[in-house]
């Protein structure tokens, strides 16, 4: 945070902070409880007197006193303070500007055509950082994304992510089953379906990104930037439509709704299941056997009275177990 708002580095902004915690430090004292050498002590020292953020004490000049961080810190945070509030009216007028020009596209205009897998990478990563609302996202093989499935910065700022996957991605192992646990546990809410009609990528309800899957190597061609019309409307209405049908994904004994008995591993066992995977390929993805598997599936059929892995799906939506509002707990 200071070498943010000061421009300091992460070693002068160590030394700042044990200085505000001592009463008066010798520079000798201060690079022990730093790390550093004494002559890098001296430089940061000189660097943080020349800021105003030290001073020599009256009572012996070779020791110095950190000053009052309200008083050194409240007129950088004003400046930043004033610099994001400039920043952001230019955003808003800017923002304005782009609206305007995108309400008067003609039917040629309201779709862009992006170049290259690298340009739709980067694409899709400004688009994830600049959501403010939520991103949907339609995930089918071959894996073709900005990097992670989430990025927890922008779910950290309340941004909603929606994620579908694809059932035969989950043998495909990309993204692995290590991938969506990580996702779940950032906030993700993911679903899985037997087919997912497209892949897609929509941020806020007001822009989408579709690559190209016309060829082997199409990911490689390109995709389609879809500005708000019609047809970014009929995209949101088809992953709604989708989402509604697909399975909740499940990682923990806690997204599962008045479940007795059931832990962790329990959960995923039951939450792959009822994706379609056979026990064989649930063992793999879990990495456990599979008698363990078969096991963990029969002691939950007898909890739901049930005969058959497609009764306890049945059984498993009628408790609720995964219900749709706990898909993102």
């Amino acid at each position: 945070m200071l070498s943010d708002v000061l421009g300091l580095s992460p070693e002068e902004a160590d030394s700042y902070r044990v200085l505000v915690s001592v009463a008066s430090v010798t520079p000798t004292a201060l690079a022990e409880l730093v790390g550093c050498d004494i002559l890098q002590v001296s430089r940061i020292l000189g660097r943080l007197e020349d800021r105003g953020l030290v001073a020599r004490s009256l009572g012996d000049a070779t020791r110095f006193v950190a000053a009052p961080p309200a008083a050194a810190l409240r007129a950088p945070l004003i400046q930043r303070q004033n610099e994001l509030d400039r920043a952001q009216l230019e955003l808003d007028s800017l923002d304005e500007i782009y609206r305007a020009v995108t309400l008067g596209r003609g039917a040629t205009e309201v779709v862009d055509v992006i170049h290259g897998t690298e340009a739709v990478r980067e694409r899709i990563g400004h688009m994830q950082l600049g959501a403010r609302k939520e991103v949907m996202n339609f995930v089918k093989a071959p894996f073709f994304s900005s990097g992670n499935m989430t990025d927890e910065a922008v779910i950290e700022r309340g941004v909603r992510y929606r994620v579908m996957v694809e059932r035969s991605m989950l043998d495909e192992g990309a993204p692995s089953f290590d991938e969506i646990i990580q996702a779940r546990a950032a906030g993700e809410m993911v679903r899985i379906a037997e087919s997912v009609p497209l892949k897609l990528f929509i941020v806020d309800r007001e822009l989408a990104i579709v690559p190209l899957l016309g060829s082997a190597n199409a990911a490689k061609e390109g995709a389609l930037l879809v500005h708000e019309c019609s047809l970014l409307d009929a995209l949101i209405a088809l992953f709604e439509s989708a989402w509604e049908k697909a399975t909740p994904f499940v990682t923990s004994a806690g997204a599962l709704r008045d479940a007795p008995a059931v832990d962790d591993l329990g959960a995923q066992i039951l939450s792959l299941s009822l994706t379609g995977l056979t026990d064989q390929a649930i063992a793999t993805q879990l990495r456990t056997s599979l008698r363990t598997v078969q096991r963990r599936l029969s002691q939950m059929m007898d909890t739901a009275r049930v005969h058959n892995r497609m009764q306890l799906g049945f059984r498993a939506a009628r408790l609720g177990w995964l219900d749709a509002d706990q898909d993102g707990s």
